[in-house]
């Protein structure tokens, strides 16, 4: 188990890996957009990553958003079927574990939106692992089934394409993506969903842990970051093609949230590629 923040955008620290346990990923702060088998998601704060044994997980060019997130992975056990099985630690009853480890098992929704209490679980985990006070295995093994139990239902609840943040963003962040040269204001962007500029700042923040500036220029990064990677466009065109004022603009940002120079980042990945 573990935990991370991270405070500028890092290419080559999320490489994909693949396990034989399953992962489990609160996200505490901020935007992240991994692939999970393959198949790409985003997640948000309060939202879980859940990966089965033999997934694989990463990001495209091993890149690490800003913001912050904690984990654990896990061993399970293999029934005959196929299906994972919490061991004999967790107190579960052989038909509740054989029920739970079929629905992780077949599970097809990866990303489990607004799941706060897994948050919880993982944080009282985490206590219980670093004091090491008498009775902390039986603790642990206590939160660890209920993670498990909670993660199952959380499943049965939801479906991917129904999360619980408005799709209205959803819709917001295309529109932005398609138009990321037009110099966007807090209130354009609020009239565009129809809520007043204080609402707006309010929702943005709740969902994504970032003001809606700091969100915009997130999206102008992530955008150059893909177009850096083909060498036959200038970085002078980068920048005004993603709402920069001028080169010097987005190579102050850039270095700031990447902590590289777009040069030198564009250099970096042809080198790797």
């Amino acid at each position: 188990m573990g935990a991370k923040k991270n405070g500028s955008i890092q290419p080559n620290t999320f490489p994909t890996t693949t396990t034989e346990g399953i992962r489990i990923y609160y996200i505490i702060e901020g935007r992240f957009e991994w692939h999970i088998a393959h198949q790409p998601y985003s997640f948000y704060p309060g939202d879980v990553a859940l990966v089965l044994p033999g997934s694989p997980l990463g990001s495209d060019n091993g890149i690490l958003e800003i913001g912050s997130f904690t984990w654990i992975h896990l061993r399970m056990q293999k029934a005959a079927n196929g299906h994972m099985l919490p061991g004999k630690w967790s107190g579960l009853s052989e038909s509740e574990g054989a029920a739970i480890g079929k629905i992780l098992s077949l599970n097809s929704t990866p990303a489990l939106s607004r799941f706060a209490e897994a948050g919880k679980i993982l944080k009282y985990i985490h206590t219980e692992l670093f004091s090491q006070e008498i009775g902390y295995q039986a603790r642990i093994n206590h939160h660890v089934a209920g993670l498990l139990i909670q993660s199952a239902r959380q499943m049965t609840r939801q479906n991917y394409s129904g999360r619980d943040f408005p799709k209205t963003f959803m819709h917001l962040e295309e529109m932005l993506r398609q138009n990321l040269a037009h110099q966007w204001t807090v209130e354009e962007m609020a009239a565009m969903v129809g809520l007043s500029t204080t609402l707006f700042n309010e929702r943005v923040k709740s969902y994504s842990g970032f003001s809606p500036i700091n969100y915009l220029i997130n999206l102008r990064i992530s955008e150059a970051i893909k177009l850096l990677r083909r060498p036959e466009i200038s970085v002078t065109d980068i920048a005004l093609d993603t709402g920069f004022y001028s080169s010097q603009h987005f190579s102050t940002t850039f270095k700031r949230l990447t902590g590289f120079r777009p040069s030198e980042f564009r250099k970096n990945h042809l080198r790797n590629k």
